[in-house]
């Protein structure tokens, strides 16, 4: 399994931007995905965003297309989560998540980092 760290989030205006990282560890080298999924109190948890890790496709949540960005430096081992014009509705706890296989769920999870967005 990888083992998965996020960091980054805070507390931040509406209208302003946050970059989250995901640094992982351990089985990377069989990785074949990587996503940002969030969950809101009293919400079930949404995909975000994904990349492949050998890869440039990256794909995207409806509610944060043309706002967030996700990208990776694979000779680091760490993903970003560039988030821009940040909503209230964006506030949730962000979670980087992996897979090994295309066919496979995302079933390695960090423990999440808090966003929260002002008014």
């Amino acid at each position: 399994q990888v083992q998965l760290v996020e960091s980054g989030g805070g507390l931040v205006q509406a209208g302003g931007s946050l970059r989250l990282s995901c640094a992982a560890s351990g089985r990377t080298f069989s990785t074949y995905a990587m996503g940002w999924f969030r969950q809101a109190p009293g919400k079930e948890r949404e995909f975000v965003a994904g990349i492949l890790w050998n890869e440039e496709n990256a794909y995207y949540g409806d509610s944060v297309k043309g706002r967030f960005t996700i990208s990776k430096d694979n000779a680091k081992n760490t993903v970003y989560l560039q988030m821009n014009s940040l909503k209230q509705e964006d506030s949730a706890v962000y979670y980087c998540a992996a897979k090994a296989g295309v066919r496979d769920n995302f079933d390695s999870w960090g423990r999440g980092t808090q966003v929260t967005v002002s008014s």
